[in-house]
């Protein structure tokens, strides 16, 4: 579906935010802690809406396969590794988050 293909590329851009905040709090955090909270918060709802997103496009997954069966077999492969792929990326941005918020 190509709904999913343009989600996935909205993920990318979420993702994209919030690793650009996360890094630049960590930067920041000492000689500016103000502006290094808000870079913080900032890439705190940057992840939140990449959740959302990929929450979406597990819904219209679910949605097709309701209404049509299992999606064809290079749709499930492309998203399994769109998937894989932000996960990974998520997983690391979560950690530069902590490190941030135990700082």
């Amino acid at each position: 579906m190509k709904i999913i293909k343009e989600i996935s590329c909205m993920i990318d851009d979420e993702l994209d935010g919030a690793e650009e905040y996360i890094k630049a709090a960590l930067q920041v955090r000492e000689e500016r802690p103000n502006v290094a909270a808000l870079f913080f918060n900032h890439a705190r709802d940057e992840m939140t809406h990449m959740e959302e997103l990929h929450s979406a496009v597990v819904k219209l997954i679910k949605e097709y396969r309701d209404e049509h069966g299992d999606p064809p077999p290079g749709m499930m492969s492309m998203y399994e590794y769109l998937h894989e792929k932000h996960m990974r990326r998520a997983s690391l941005i979560q950690m530069y988050i902590k490190e941030y918020s135990e700082s």
